[in-house]
């Protein structure tokens, strides 16, 4: 499996979390995810550091997990447009505080900046694939995108000005380190939980929606299926797309009309293989004697230890705390 593939890959490493009950850590990560977003997003240090907290511990985790923060950093690359928009958008729209220039920058739409922004679109777009560090090199793009339009006013056609404050620093901030907090949290259990035990955990949560005769098992197994082959397809699809690749089919250069043919001579395939796998699926289930709505025995019985506990006791602790802060109406706006 490639190793750049991250979403919905196991990851067998034998740790302390790999062992955990699956049923105490689907709900320790319900408590820490609502931890997560009960705390206010504010401009002050008090809700910077209480976010900041809460990301360090799932590092902390994720590398007590043996985990490779590389396999982490790979299910965030697909945001980094998100987060880096996010953030600039706070910077530009957020005006409360004190202002952090003495002079507000004043940018210009112009046609030599709008043929500038042009210009490093394409040559970025040209030669970040010979670029080992993508990601970087994507805020360079964007920084050179600001650039241009400060220093290429001519043809002049309206203005703005940048005029970011402290408080809007410390919002894009927080939102940027709350969505990294949440891509981290959430990978760490299909990182450490398998298929099987990610089933039987969700059944055992769903439960309740029984009384309301909602199938729970069956809604569990189709959950753990889709993110048991997610990465498969994945997988599948950079197969087919590098077999095309060697054939002469070039998905970065080609025109639009060209690219709509590359995109269904992909999916035809990719189709094919996700009914293909279906069926295989479906007859090794058969097999083994899996009936729909009939009552399942297990091999592996599940027992709880003194860490499972443990764990779900301190993502209590920490939801508690989140929610005192917020009842006791702490000052989480603090003028810098």
């Amino acid at each position: 499996m490639n190793s750049k593939i991250s979403i919905g890959q196991y990851i067998p490493t034998n740790s302390w979390l790999h062992r955990l009950d699956p049923r105490f850590k689907i709900i320790s990560l319900i408590l820490l995810l609502t931890a997560l977003f009960l705390v206010p997003i504010s401009a002050s240090y008090t809700g910077l550091i209480v976010i900041s907290s809460l990301l360090l511990i799932s590092l902390i985790l994720t590398i007590s997990a043996k985990v490779p923060i590389k396999r982490v950093i790979s299910g965030i690359r697909p945001l980094v447009f998100l987060l880096t928009f996010t953030f600039v958008l706070q910077l530009f729209f957020f005006t409360s505080g004190n202002p952090l220039l003495e002079n507000p920058i004043t940018l210009h739409i112009s046609i030599t900046s709008i043929i500038g922004i042009i210009l490093v679109f394409i040559i970025y777009n040209f030669t970040k694939k010979y670029i080992p560090f993508r990601i970087l090199y994507f805020f360079v793009a964007v920084f050179l995108f600001f650039l241009v339009q400060y220093l290429l006013p001519y043809g002049k056609i309206t203005t703005y000005q940048f005029n970011p404050t402290n408080e809007g620093l410390i919002r894009g901030i927080f939102l940027f380190i709350r969505i990294i907090a949440t891509i981290t949290f959430t990978s760490l259990l299909t990182f450490t939980t398998m298929t099987t035990d990610l089933n039987f955990g969700l059944e055992f949560i769903l439960k309740p929606l029984k009384l309301i005769f909602v199938p729970v098992e069956l809604f569990a197994m189709m959950v753990s299926l889709v993110l048991r082959f997610i990465p498969t397809l994945l997988f599948e699809t950079e197969k087919i797309m590098k077999a095309q690749s060697s054939r002469g089919l070039d998905f970065k250069e080609s025109k639009l009309k060209e690219k709509i043919t590359q995109v269904i001579a992909l999916l035809v395939p990719i189709l094919l293989i996700s009914v293909t796998r279906a069926e295989e699926l479906a007859d090794a289930m058969d097999a083994r004697g899996y009936i729909i709505g009939e009552k399942r025995t297990r091999i592996d019985e599940y027992k709880l230890n003194f860490v499972d506990y443990l764990s779900l006791f301190l993502s209590l602790v920490i939801l508690a705390t989140i929610i005192y802060l917020r009842v006791t109406k702490i000052k989480w706006k603090i003028v810098i």
